[in-house]
C-alpha cells in the first residue's frame, strides 16, 4: 500500500494551536486522553464480540505503555477494535470528528447493560498528544480484518497514510517526545499520571519497567460495587488514597442515586484534622469521574463548609466540554451537588446521636461547619441544629436543648461571642445571670458573623448580649450620676456614642455595649484586627453606680485621665488592648500611687 500525504479536514493550524496551548490546563492530560481512547476501543471490541465471537478479546487484554529514553519515544498499545484505512482517515485525519460519537449513534438498538462505557465523545483528545510530541505515529488493524494501516503527522497541517503490519487487531501509538517534555519518559512519572487519571478503568493498564510489563492500576471502581461486596479494609485503603490521610474515617457514605439522575458516590468524613489545617485549603476534595474516568478534582461538588469531606462521584449523565476537564454549566451538576449536600447532612444527623464521637468531630470541624450557617441560607437552620455550644449553664448544648431550658418570659436566644479566655468573666453576663437567663458562649472567629445571618432559630431571635439593652429597663440615675455620665461623655467624645447608668452591671465598674443599630462588639473587634473599617456609631459606655470606683469619680471637675482609664478598663474586659498602652500604664500607676 503506497504512502499518501493528505491535508487535515479542518483549519488544522488554528485548531491544533487551540488543543496544544489552550484546551488543556496540564500537559500530562495527553496520557489520560490516549488511555481513554484505548479503553474505548477495547470496550467497542468487547461489545461487538457479543454478536461475533471471532472478535473476542484475548485473555491478556490490557493497555500497555512503554518509554524509551534513548529514542525519546512513548509507545501506547491496545487490543481494541482498531481502525481500517478509511476509518483512520476519518477519525484521525479530521480534527473534531469523533469515531466514538459515531459509534455511540449506532447503539440505539442495544440493551443498556450491553452498551460499552464510552468515555471520549469529542474527537480532539487524540490531538493532545502534540502537547508533548513533535511527531505522532499510529499503526492500527481492525478486528476481523487482516490489513493494517499506518498514520503519521507532525501536527503542522498534513498527515500520511500507508501500509503496515500488525500481528493482532488493535492500535499502537508512538509519540516522539519533544525536548521540553522529557520528564514524561520517566517510568515513575508515567505511573503517577496513570494512577491519578485512570486508576479505576476496568481494563488493566501495564507499564514496562526493566523489560517487564507490570499492572499499575487497581482496575476496580470501588464506588460502583455493592456495599455488601466491600470489606472494611478496602474502604480504609481507598480513603487513604483519595484523602491522603491515615486516620479512620468518622463516616463512610456509599450510595447509588437512581431515577432521573444517576450517579455513584463514595464519600468520607474524616475523624481527625489533616496535617495542614482545613482553613488553609478550602477547596472541595471530591473527585469527579465520568464513566469511571477521572475528570477533575476542581468541580466544587461540595461547598466550602464541607471541604473536609473527600471521595468520588461517578456519573454517566454529565456533559463536558471538549477538553473533558472544564465543566459546562449544567443543571445536572447542580442536582448532583444538592444531592451530595443533603446526603452528607443526613449522615451527620445520624452521627450526632453518638455524643462523644460527635463532640470530637465538632472540635475538629465545627468551625468550618459553622460557615455553612453563614454562607448557605437554604441549609442554615439544619446546620445550626447539629452544632454544640458552651453556655453559662452547660458545658455543651444544642440550640434545641437551650430552647427547652428557657424560663418563662425569655423570648430570644442570647449569645456572647469573643475570646474563650474572657467569655465566662465578661461583665456582659452579669445582668443575664441576675435574670436567670442562659447565654451561649461562642469562641470561634466565625461566631461573630453567623448568628446575625441566621437571624432566628425556631422563631427565637438570636441576640448578642451586647445588643440586648432593651431587655433591661432603664436605670434611674441620681443627679450626681447623671452629671457624671455627661462629664464622661464629654471627656470621651468621639470614642463612645454615649454614657449611661447601667441596669445590668452587678460587680464591674463599667462595660461597653453596641450602639443601637451598630455591629456586635465581637464583630467590631474582628474587623479592627483585620484592618477593616468599622461602620456605624462607636459603642456606648455603661457605668455601675454602685461600684466604689464610679462613686469616687462623681463630683470631680476634671475627668480626662479617669475617663480614659475607665474606657481602657472596659476594653480590657472585652479582650481588647488599651488604645494607648503606654498612657494606660501611666494612668494605672498614678491611680495606685493615689495621684
Amino acid at each position: 500500500m503506497a504512502e499518501e500525504t493528505h491535508d487535515f479536514g479542518t483549519e488544522v493550524g488554528r485548531l491544533l494551536d487551540l488543543v496544544v496551548h489552550s484546551l488543556y490546563s496540564d500537559r500530562e492530560i495527553f496520557l489520560r486522553e490516549l488511555v481513554a481512547n484505548a479503553a474505548d476501543a477495547t470496550d467497542k471490541r468487547r461489545f461487538l464480540a457479543l454478536s461475533d465471537a471471532a472478535l473476542a478479546l484475548p485473555d491478556n487484554a490490557a493497555i500497555r505503555i512503554s518509554a524509551d529514553k534513548g529514542a525519546r519515544t512513548i509507545r501506547i498499545e491496545d487490543c481494541g477494535v482498531g481502525m481500517t484505512r478509511e476509518e483512520m482517515a476519518e477519525n484521525l485525519g479530521t480534527i473534531a470528528r469523533s469515531g466514538t460519537a459515531a459509534f455511540a449513534a449506532n447503539l440505539g438498538a442495544a440493551k443498556p447493560e450491553d452498551r460499552p462505557s464510552l468515555i471520549g465523545q469529542f474527537g480532539v483528545g487524540f490531538y493532545s498528544a502534540f502537547m508533548v510530541a513533535e511527531k505522532v505515529e499510529v499503526v492500527s488493524r481492525k478486528a476481523g480484518h487482516e490489513e493494517a494501516c499506518a498514520w503519521a503527522s507532525d501536527g503542522k497541517g498534513t498527515y500520511t497514510l500507508g501500509g503496515a503490519t500488525r500481528e493482532a487487531p488493535g492500535t499502537t501509538i508512538l509519540l516522539h517526545i519533544k525536548h521540553d517534555a522529557e520528564e514524561f519518559l520517566e517510568p515513575l512519572r508515567l505511573k503517577t499520571i496513570i494512577r491519578k487519571w485512570a486508576d479505576h478503568i476496568a481494563l488493566p493498564i501495564e507499564l514496562e519497567e526493566e523489560s517487564k510489563f507490570t499492572a499499575v492500576t487497581s482496575g476496580t471502581a470501588l464506588w460502583r460495587r455493592g456495599k455488601s461486596e466491600i470489606k472494611p479494609e478496602e474502604y480504609q485503603d481507598f480513603y487513604r488514597h483519595v484523602a491522603h490521610s491515615f486516620d479512620e474515617p468518622f463516616a463512610t457514605i456509599h450510595w447509588r442515586a437512581e431515577g432521573t439522575l444517576e450517579f455513584s458516590a463514595l464519600l468520607f468524613i474524616p475523624s481527625e484534622k489533616p496535617f495542614f489545617p482545613v482553613e488553609d485549603d478550602r477547596e472541595s476534595k471530591v473527585r469527579l469521574h465520568v464513566k469511571r474516568m477521572f475528570i477533575t478534582d476542581r468541580a466544587e461538588l461540595l461547598p466550602r463548609w464541607l471541604s473536609f469531606v473527600s471521595g468520588v462521584v461517578d456519573t454517566e449523565d454529565l456533559p463536558l466540554n471538549v477538553s473533558r476537564e472544564i465543566l459546562q454549566s449544567t443543571p445536572v451538576l447542580d442536582k448532583i451537588r444538592k444531592a451530595l449536600i443533603n446526603r452528607v447532612l443526613t449522615e451527620l444527623k445520624a452521627k450526632a446521636k453518638e455524643p462523644e464521637a460527635f463532640k470530637t468531630f465538632l472540635e475538629n470541624f465545627g468551625a468550618v461547619l459553622k460557615e455553612g450557617v453563614y454562607e448557605d441560607s437554604g441549609h442554615g437552620a439544619e446546620i445550626a441544629a447539629l452544632l454544640r455550644f458552651a453556655s453559662t449553664k452547660e458545658e455543651s448544648t444544642t440550640l434545641d436543648e437551650y430552647i427547652a431550658r428557657m424560663p418563662e418570659g425569655q423570648e430570644a436566644i442570647y449569645y456572647l461571642a469573643g475570646d474563650a479566655a474572657h467569655l465566662k468573666a465578661s461583665p456582659q453576663l452579669e445582668g443575664f445571670a441576675a435574670k436567670g437567663y442562659e447565654v451561649l458562649l461562642l469562641s470561634d472567629p466565625i461566631d461573630a458573623f453567623w448568628p446575625a445571618r441566621l437571624g432566628s432559630y425556631k422563631e427565637k431571635a438570636l441576640t448578642s448580649v451586647s445588643q440586648a439593652g432593651s431587655l433591661f429597663a432603664a436605670a434611674e440615675a441620681s443627679g450626681e450620676m447623671q452629671a457624671l455620665c455627661e462629664a464622661l461623655a464629654k471627656a470621651l467624645e468621639g470614642k463612645v456614642s454615649g454614657v449611661a447608668v447601667s441596669a445590668r452591671l452587678q460587680d464591674s465598674p463599667a462595660m461597653l455595649v453596641a450602639a443601637e443599630g451598630g455591629p456586635d462588639l465581637a464583630m467590631q473587634r474582628l474587623l479592627r484586627r483585620a484592618g477593616r473599617p468599622v461602620f456605624g456609631l462607636p459603642p456606648k459606655l455603661e457605668i455601675n453606680p454602685g461600684h466604689k470606683l464610679v462613686q469616687a469619680l462623681a463630683g470631680r471637675s476634671e475627668l480626662a485621665e479617669e475617663a480614659a482609664l475607665l474606657l481602657d478598663l472596659a476594653r480590657l474586659q472585652e479582650g481588647e488592648l488599651p488604645e494607648e498602652p503606654v498612657a494606660f500604664v501611666r494612668r494605672v500607676a498614678t491611680a495606685i500611687a493615689g495621684g
